[in-house]
């Protein structure tokens, strides 16, 4: 596979010419315009930020990037699934008004939002992954696939379990329903907390596998050998008394996030964007955002989300590590085992290169790149 071209630009910038234009100045050059997006519905697959986050990219960038799609004829929605974890997003309902707090909305950013697995998380469709080796198929929010066009903008920054978030990790994980989320996540099933259940039994109704019963004091539990791990339990809980418990492996959730996102781009125009500034030691599913490991870098963009993703983090291993951060906390300490890698010296469970080595077996992308600087 040749080398795929990832354009950059950093965050300088001339008097009287914001970030938003240099944005849009980045993915037309990257050739965002040879897709035909005329009359074409377009999922803009991005985050929203948890309540209490403020790393997560302003909606400025996202106006920026609808404006252009909007003048190329395209009919663009911002758009995200619901979360796995207990949070601010993990139903529609709360999902938009957590992105309206953190300031989406149509005003601010030309377009609407749509929670693209739905209310509670269960409207997605199952679809195929080619070369799949973990996941012959993923279910992913129908929305999004129901897209014409995936164009997907994404904050680059740290991650606990992934090492970094990037363009796979936004639609691999992000574009999941629930369902997708267990799957990818881990092997295990839901498990109830007694403590937090009220015994209102609306999870037995959401239940797609018949697998909930309750104990004579009312208390909800999960039958294990009935479970089909779908997680639509964990979306009708309103007293966030279900959970997901068991992770797997690491290694093993890179790859499965690689297929997911290769599921959702495969047979159709896509086009990616990254953005390296607030990077944040974990991920904005968190309700608050620590310092900054690394200083702000620059802007990104390609048709390839390995070869972006890849141009990323050799971008952020370059850079200076910020000394007043949990990565430069690290690197200070007495005897640190020095990984000689930004991400893994922040967090050192993590794995990130196997989502790359994985998505390119695969096809999704190559690892090969040509970084292209435009001003």
């Amino acid at each position: 596979m040749t080398a795929s071209k990832v354009y950059f630009t950093d965050f300088r910038t001339e008097l009287d010419v914001s970030q938003g234009v240099k944005l849009q100045r980045l993915i037309r050059k990257a050739g965002i315009g040879n897709i035909d997006f005329d009359g074409k519905f377009v999922a803009v697959k991005m985050h929203f930020g948890e309540l209490g986050n403020f790393a997560y990219l302003r909606p400025n960038y996202v106006r920026s990037v609808v404006q252009v799609i909007k003048e190329l004829g395209g009919k663009p929605f911002l758009t995200d699934c619901n979360t796995l974890y207990v949070g601010s997003r993990k139903n529609a309902v709360d999902h938009l008004e957590n992105a309206e707090i953190n300031g989406f909305n149509s005003v601010t950013t030309g377009c609407n939002v749509i929670i693209a697995d739905g209310l509670r998380g269960t409207d997605d469709i199952e679809v195929p992954v080619p070369n799949g080796e973990y996941c012959k198929t993923a279910l992913v929010g129908r929305a999004i696939m129901d897209a014409d066009i995936l164009i997907s903008l994404s904050h680059f920054k740290g991650h606990e379990m992934t090492g970094f978030g990037g363009a796979i990790k936004n639609i691999g994980m992000g574009g999941g329903s629930r369902a997708g989320k267990m799957i990818q996540h881990n092997d295990g099933k839901p498990v109830v907390d007694e403590d937090l259940c009220r015994g209102c039994r609306r999870c037995a109704r959401e239940c797609g596998s018949d697998a909930i019963f309750y104990r004579e004091n009312g208390k909800a539990y999960i039958d294990q050998e009935l479970c089909k791990g779908c997680g639509r339990c964990i979306g009708a809980c309103a007293f966030d008394a279900i959970s997901n418990e068991s992770d797997t492996a690491a290694e093993r959730l890179c790859c499965k996030m690689a297929e997911y996102a290769h599921a959702q781009c495969y047979g159709r125009p896509c086009f990616h964007s990254s953005l390296i500034m607030d990077v944040s030691p974990n991920c904005d599913c968190h309700g608050e955002n620590d310092a900054p490991i690394l200083p702000n870098i620059g802007m990104l963009a390609s048709f390839d989300p390995v070869a972006l993703d890849q141009a990323c983090a050799d971008l952020c291993l370059k850079a200076e590590p910020i000394r007043n951060s949990q990565l430069g906390d690290n690197l200070a300490k007495e005897g640190w085992h020095c990984h000689h890698d930004h991400f893994m010296d922040s967090n050192p469970n993590i794995r990130w290169k196997e989502t790359l080595e994985h998505g390119e077996k695969i096809g999704l992308g190559t690892r090969d790149y040509e970084l292209i600087t435009i001003k």
